[in-house]
């Protein structure tokens, strides 16, 4: 089962996205019907909901990039570790997602909010997954689990 901590710090969330907390737990319940590594063990992230002045902070404190970003992950195990983890059936905290609610109302345009900030979230918990996207190889591997885990929350 995987469950997440949501913490709401800009208030402005909830214009597009009523009860944020809720909204995540419906999707997570869809994703552990559906999915046996997440009925096999208890995972869990902490899920954060900032604007651009909260992450240009944190991106300068923890990446040394005084900029804004969509979205800051910080998986908490190396993928290697993880997978040991994994099998042993354990418990296991992932890491923590903060996200930029000012980058996703510049970049949707006409898109749906709601699926550009489950398209956001599912990426940044691949991260915490151990996935990468630096070589092409790895950049398919984890665009096809966010393609996945995008269909079981549906």
């Amino acid at each position: 089962m995987i469950k997440a901590d949501v913490i709401i710090s800009n208030k402005n969330w909830k214009k597009n996205i009523r009860f944020p907390i809720a909204y995540i737990n419906r999707k997570l319940k869809k994703i552990n019907k559906k999915n046996n590594l997440f009925k096999k063990n208890n995972f869990k992230f902490t899920l954060l909901l900032a604007g651009g002045i909260e992450i240009k902070k944190l991106n300068l404190k923890f990446r040394k990039k005084n900029k804004t970003t969509d979205i800051l992950s910080f998986p908490f195990h190396k993928k290697k570790l993880l997978n040991k983890l994994i099998k042993k059936k354990n418990s296991i905290y992932l890491g923590d997602i903060i996200i930029n609610l000012n980058k996703i109302n510049k970049a949707i345009g006409n898109q749906n909010f709601n699926l550009a900030f489950d398209r956001i979230w599912i990426h940044g918990l691949t991260h915490l997954l151990g996935h990468r996207h630096k070589s092409n190889i790895d950049f398919s591997k984890m665009q096809k689990l966010e393609n996945k885990l995008l269909q079981f929350i549906k």
